[in-house]
């Protein structure tokens, strides 16, 4: 187990160019031992990027990785005391589970005692007692990717359980039972686990710190009930959140920002002054049919389901967002009066929040 601190850390895959383009761009940060991380972004943001580079199957084209002050920069994987689970679960075909799980402690030469513990205690923990002896090769895909989990676990001297985006061969109705199965491996081991994942519910059902990325720089980082009520950006507030947030363009006065035909006003500050791109924006979650607030007519346009829930997409005077609604009756078509929560307005200037 160990802090991992990025220093100065970026990485261009071309470094010699004239103008070399960043796949990750300079930051500095620590990952603190314990702790679960999600790196979260769209695809070519850079996250894979990062979790290689701390694992060793990359190095850095800038700056150094440190595991508690040590820099390991220079050191291949197996120096680094890493365990790496991938998308596409990794097994030995020729052996049992319970030889898959074995097999790190007998290449170090532990003594069978040992061996049979530390499998016996991983087995129990991730619920594959009862297929110890079976074939790997014979097991289910999610069963798989627990034996690739359980392979990493089963050393006592891992730094930190690196997680490239490994539930994404996994049937959803399984997801949720294994992102809490990793939960427990947290707690029980105390070890560092950083997840890759595009999919947000799996970094906010699993993090305790999620990352946000974007073109190669971290956007924002943050637990997951900051991350939702204050994003710094539009990025943040249209990645977190399903819907996302509702950016509403604003018209500008003397004193005051106002959307909606100026159904909802925020007075104007001295940081909002001067803003090309100026709007006020909510989370959907924010709109009740009754209650503190704006009061917002508008049109329903569009509804669907969620869970318990309606989402509706609404026209106020040709501007388009979206309302989660549990308790709503109506159709398509009706005109309906909202309540918008003035506490959870915010203001973005050229795609950043401002902060009041």
């Amino acid at each position: 187990m160990a802090d991992i601190h990025l220093e100065s850390l970026a990485h261009s895959y071309d470094p010699a160019a004239a103008s070399p383009e960043y796949a990750l761009k300079p930051l500095d940060m620590t990952w603190r031992n314990g702790e679960t991380y999600a790196l979260l972004g769209p695809s070519g943001c850079g996250k894979s990027t990062m979790l290689n580079i701390i694992s060793g199957l990359i190095q850095p084209s800038h700056g150094r990785v440190l595991f508690d002050g040590d820099d390991v920069t220079g050191r291949g994987t197996a120096a680094r005391n890493i365990a790496q689970v991938f998308q596409v679960p990794v097994i030995y075909r020729s052996m049992t589970v319970r030889q898959n799980l074995a097999f790190p402690l007998v290449c170090r030469r532990r003594k069978r005692a040992e061996i049979d513990r530390r499998v016996g205690d991983v087995a129990e923990l991730l619920g594959l007692q009862h297929v110890l002896n079976r074939p790997a090769v014979a097991l289910t895909a999610d069963q798989k990717q627990l034996v690739s989990l359980g392979r990493g676990l089963v050393r006592d001297d891992v730094s930190a359980l690196l997680l490239d985006e490994p539930l994404t061969v996994i049937d959803p109705q399984l997801k949720f039972e294994l992102r809490r199965k990793l939960k427990a491996v947290n707690q029980a081991f105390n070890i560092t686990m950083v997840l890759v994942t595009h999919d947000q519910n799996e970094a906010l059902t699993f993090a305790r710190s999620i990352i946000v990325m974007n073109h190669g720089e971290i956007v924002q980082q943050g637990d997951p009930q900051t991350l939702f009520d204050n994003p710094r950006t539009e990025h943040v507030g249209y990645f977190i959140g399903s819907p996302a947030m509702n950016f509403l363009p604003a018209a500008q006065t003397t004193d005051t920002l106002a959307v909606l035909d100026g159904q909802l006003q925020v007075p104007m500050t001295s940081a909002m002054r001067g803003g090309d791109d100026l709007k006020i924006a909510f989370r959907p979650e924010h709109v009740n049919l009754g209650g503190e607030g704006y009061r917002v007519s508008a049109r329903v346009e569009r509804v669907w389901f969620e869970g318990l829930d309606q989402v509706l997409e609404l026209d106020s005077g040709g501007t388009r967002f979206r309302a989660r609604l549990d308790d709503w009756r109506g159709t398509v078509g009706d005109d309906i009066e909202l309540r918008v929560m003035d506490r959870h307005l915010r203001v973005f200037r050229d795609g950043a929040l401002v902060e009041t």
